[in-house]
């Protein structure tokens, strides 16, 4: 399983519009935005951003201004376009509950700040999750009934209730969002 990182959310960001760091922390703490769905401090958003442009994926640009500080603003190289097109076409999302609920609803928001099709994205993530569930349920076939058994009765129920709700994610309007 891949670890969680906001990268390819910001690369996202920036995709949808060339940005610095003070707009990608407005980003992150606005619920309408992602604030509801990461909780990231300035210093790692700064620290995610000179990651990313080290690995050619960003590019940055200082921009002077008479009335502030100057500013470096971010735009996305090839790369990073190809990284970002990677992520949101991702065909095997984790079937993780903590990454449902952070990277896949990250995918549906910049998808849909990208005006990109979001149904493909949720059927890849509802596939997932019941490929995922459907392996929980053979192994909790060889379980006895114990803390193990309970665990598996866990994870199985909550990817009942995620399916669940990917399926109403799939056909909710755009306009509904708000």
């Amino acid at each position: 399983m891949n670890a969680l990182t906001p990268d390819d959310t910001i690369l996202g960001l920036i995709a949808i519009q060339a940005c610095h760091g003070y707009e990608l922390i407005d980003a992150f703490r606005d619920p309408a935005a992602l604030g509801d769905i990461w909780k990231m401090s300035t210093s790692q958003i700064y620290a995610v951003l000179k990651r990313l442009e080290g690995q050619g994926l960003i590019a940055g640009r200082v921009i002077e201004s008479a009335n502030a500080p100057s500013r470096t603003e971010y735009t996305l190289t090839a790369t990073g376009k190809q990284r970002l097109d990677a992520w949101l076409d991702d065909s095997q999302p984790s079937a993780s509950i903590r990454h449902v609920r952070v990277e896949f609803l990250s995918r549906l928001f910049i998808a849909r700040q990208l005006n990109l099709p979001t149904v493909p994205i949720a059927l890849r993530q509802r596939r997932a999750c019941e490929a995922e569930r459907e392996r929980l349920l053979q192994a909790r076939s060889s379980r006895n009934a114990g803390m193990s058994y309970l665990a598996h009765e866990l994870v199985i129920a909550q990817l009942d209730a995620v399916v669940r709700w990917i399926e109403r994610c799939e056909i909710v309007p755009r306009d509904a969002e708000a």
